[in-house]
Formats: C-alpha cells, structure tokens, sequence
C-alpha cells in the first residue's frame, strides 16, 4: 500500500527505506521509458505547426520521429541523456516516495483525516513531488539539453555541460522553467497518487482472495493515473522544456526554427500565436505513452520493493523471536 497505512499487517517501514524503494523504482522505470521520454522532448521543441495537411516540421509523427532519430542519430539517441536522467529519477523517487510517506503519516497522527483518504493522497502527493522538483531541477535541465542536442554534440558529457552551463549563462540556468513546473507539478502528481488510490480501492480484490494478482493491480493503476494525470497538466510541461532550453539555439536548429523566451507568459502567448492551440499539445502521444509506462512500472516497482523489504524486515522479526524463544 502506498502511503502511512495504519491498519497495515505487515513490518512497519521509515521514510528512509521509502526512499531506497522510490530510488530503485525510478531507476528501473527510467531505463524502460527513456525512448518514449527523448521523442516527447523533440515534439515539445518544436515551433512549426503541427499539421496533417501540410507538414511543415522535421517531425510529423511518432513512428516517422522515431525513424528520423534512428537514421540521423543512431539507436542510442534514444537514451541521450540518460545518464542526468537517471540521477534525476532516482534523486526524485528518493525524495518523492520519503516525503510522500513521511506528509501521510504526519497528517494520520496529528489530524482527523485518514492517510489512506483519495483527498489527502492528493494533498501529499503535490507536495512531495514540488519537494522533488526543487531539489532536482538542476538535473532535469541537463537531461532536457541531452535530450534536446542532435548532432555534432554541444556537450560531450555531464561534467562539460555543466561546466559550459555555468561558465555561459549562470547558475539560474539550471533552474530554468522552475516556474511552470511547480505550478504544474502540484496538481499532476496530486491527481496522479489520487488517481492511484481510487483505481486501487476499485480493483480491490475481495477480502478472502488475498492480494492475488496485486502486483498487476498497482501496474494498471498506476498507468490509469499516469495518462489522466498527464492529459489535464500537459501544457505546463510543454512551457517547462521550451523555457529550459533558452540560450541553447544551435542545437535545437537542426530539427527546425528556434525561438527565446523572456518568461513564462511570454512563451505562453508566443505558442499560442505563432502554433495555435495545438501547440499546447505538441508531444501529448509519446508522453502519454510514456506518462502510462513511468507512473505504471513506478508504482509497481514501488510497491514490489517495498514488499520485499517488508518480507526481509519480518523474517528478521520473526527469526529473533524464535531464537529468544530457544535461549529461554
């Protein structure tokens, strides 16, 4: 169960063996959705309209994008990034998942409200993941420009980005779209562990089955929240990853036009002029794919590490009963 389950039969687990879940979780999800993670980046950064009838930009659609990376770029393009990608996954699930625990526990003890409650999932879900995304943005931006850079390379490897970065453009630059993302970031991962919560109260299987099939469960659920989540918070992700690649014009040039932002709203009202409404939703297939797969494979993988920890802590408990037992 995910989140301060007080009715829970099993060993009680801290925050800090939350956090080892929430890091293993992301690490395994991140190397699984990468692809789908660098294709939604590319549709995101890109100005031409999307149009069917007359196509204007390099990428037009998920499996010709996919194609134009394979040829252009090489099978590993789809993992360009992956390794700030992977600090921040596990950086974020650490945070996330232990804050997580921590908000719902703290509300169950020091308020009237159960932690197990649709609404307070929501409330602590929010704000744990904006406790991610500050301590994490600076990774989240070196990805995006992996993601975001074709060929030749303007970073050789995490170490040069960063040091190019904060020679360049300052230490602000790492947290550049901070803004959109805290605003976004409240609600979509809110609705993602409220979604979360629902779904699995809905697929509860009757009380003398067992927890047949819960590993199954949580993957289902979680993918459900994860593309409900996705679709109504969109947008904002979208101005987040124009926002964090300002002052990286050559290499976003050779998938087509560039454009500098001032801020949020500016970016805001640019989209909206020169790519229409559409343009608000550019990358929504492939993140909506990758939203299923990452919130699905996160909770699962979550909740699977948090088990086996379970079952580790109580054979420990129950092997020290029985060896106190012998010693009497």
């Amino acid at each position: 169960m995910v989140g301060y389950d007080p009715g829970s039969q099993g060993a009680a687990l801290s925050s800090s063996e939350a956090a080892v879940a929430g890091s293993a979780a992301g690490m395994v999800t991140r190397a699984l959705v990468s692809p789908f993670d660098v294709l939604k980046i590319r549709f995101q950064l890109q100005i031409e309209r999307l149009s069917s009838r007359r196509p204007e930009g390099k990428y037009r659609g998920l499996f010709q994008a996919s194609r134009c990376i394979r040829s252009e770029e090489g099978l590993s393009a789809f993992w360009k990034g992956h390794i700030p990608a992977q600090l921040l996954s596990i950086c974020y699930g650490a945070v996330q998942f232990a804050s997580f625990e921590f908000l719902t526990e703290m509300v169950h003890k020091s308020t009237s409200y159960d932690s197990q409650t649709s609404g307070v999932h929501f409330v602590c879900g929010g704000l744990a993941a904006c406790s991610a995304t500050v301590f994490c943005q600076p990774l989240d931006t070196l990805r995006t420009r992996f993601a975001a850079q074709g060929e030749p390379k303007v970073y050789r490897n995490l170490r040069h980005a960063v040091s190019t970065m904060w020679r360049s453009e300052g230490t602000l630059t790492f947290y550049r779209g901070l803004s959109p993302m805290l605003v976004a970031v409240f609600p979509y991962a809110g609705l993602q562990f409220f979604f979360y919560n629902v779904f699995k109260k809905l697929l509860a299987p009757p009380p003398k089955a067992g927890n047949s099939g819960g590993n199954l469960r949580s993957l289902i659920c979680g993918s459900g929240a994860g593309m409900i989540s996705k679709t109504l918070t969109y947008p904002f992700d979208l101005f987040k990853k124009r926002l964090q690649v300002g002052g990286f014009e050559a290499a976003r040039a050779h998938f087509g036009q560039v454009r500098s932002y001032s801020g949020l709203m500016d970016c805001m009202l640019q989209i909206a002029k020169e790519e229409g409404v559409r343009g608000f939703f550019k990358g929504l297939s492939p993140s909506l794919l990758k939203a299923a797969l990452s919130t699905g494979f996160t909770f699962f993988w979550y909740e699977f590490f948090l088990n086996v920890m379970r079952d580790v802590k109580e054979r420990q408990r129950t092997n020290g009963l029985a060896k106190d037992l012998e010693e009497r």
